[in-house]
């Protein structure tokens, strides 16, 4: 008999929890309601019924299940029953007058535990210019996955200027995504970078530009950005200046008569002196084809 209308009672439980995702269904079963199980038996649904809705569809509230609820990121409530203002309260919103490492500490005291990407934050860009947790992702929202680039795009305007420009890394188009190369929750490396190195990060995907060559060209093996600007460009190839000028900032007329007269005869071509119909126009890369590197033993950089 007991059995009986202790199942009925969870058939009756499931059908109500229908649409209220794992946490309703488990509040319900648990004879609590949606609301007291996400605010922890404070009455913050009185007030706050949108954002108590929201978080019962969160992802924050699948994963606990109704364990926590709202004081557990927004502190005690106590103060904030007598006095309901954001002074009272852990207010995560821009006029909450808290600070972006006192939102932060929030977050922290759970993923910092559990998650090895935040090991480095205190290390990174944005936690030394005041940028909270927040700031990108919405705590409240089903899926915990930040929208990328869109959200990135908000700060690094200049990124944003960039990634629309003819020649650009596919990062508008969705196939190459800002964590790929950063990792936003702090590194080592300069740029919070992926890797140890500018040139390891592009090895990652331009592997075919890591060689070994016989003939190696400096510039490449020492910074990829020597070269080439990692958002875009308005050079092809995310050059950052035309071929023939890229190559005269370091292959110059004045070294002419030197131990690298091979190539300063090659820029003499192009002075005013010494002009020719043959290379008038023209860019380097007509005739060297391989500029990160060359396994040609006769010549460097030609195919």
């Amino acid at each position: 008999m007991q059995h009986t209308i202790l199942r009925r009672l969870r058939t009756y439980a499931r059908k109500t929890a229908m649409g209220l995702g794992a946490a309703g269904a488990i509040a319900v079963l648990a004879g609590a309601t949606p609301a007291t199980s996400a605010t922890g038996g404070a009455p913050c649904a009185d007030c706050h019924d949108k954002a108590v809705a929201a978080f019962e569809s969160s992802f924050h509230a699948k994963i606990w299940q109704g364990a926590n609820g709202c004081p557990s990121c927004h502190g005690t409530t106590d103060q904030h029953l007598n006095d309901p203002s954001k002074k009272t309260i852990i207010s995560f919103s821009k006029d909450g007058g808290r600070t972006a490492e006192e939102l932060s500490k929030q977050c922290l005291e759970c993923h910092q535990k559990t998650s090895a990407q935040l090991a480095m934050w205190d290390m990174g860009a944005h936690k030394k210019n005041d940028v909270a947790c927040v700031s990108c992702h919405k705590i409240h929202q089903p899926r915990p996955a930040v929208n990328q680039p869109t959200v990135c795009f908000t700060c690094h305007r200049d990124v944003r200027s960039d990634a629309n420009k003819m020649s650009h890394h596919p990062i508008i188009e969705g196939k190459v995504k800002c964590s790929d190369c950063h990792n936003p929750h702090g590194t080592l490396s300069k740029h919070m970078i992926n890797a140890e190195s500018v040139n390891q990060l592009c090895y990652k995907c331009h592997a075919d530009k890591r060689g070994p060559w016989i003939w190696e060209h400096p510039p490449v093996e020492e910074n990829c950005a020597i070269c080439h600007t990692p958002h875009g460009s308005r050079h092809e190839t995310l050059l950052v200046d035309k071929v023939v000028n890229l190559c005269e900032d370091c292959h110059d007329i004045e070294g002419a008569g030197t131990h690298e007269s091979a190539v300063n005869t090659a820029a003499n071509m192009f002075s005013a002196a010494s002009s020719s119909k043959r290379v008038s126009a023209r860019g380097c890369i007509e005739c060297h084809h391989a500029i990160h590197g060359s396994s040609n033993f006769k010549r460097s950089f030609t195919r």
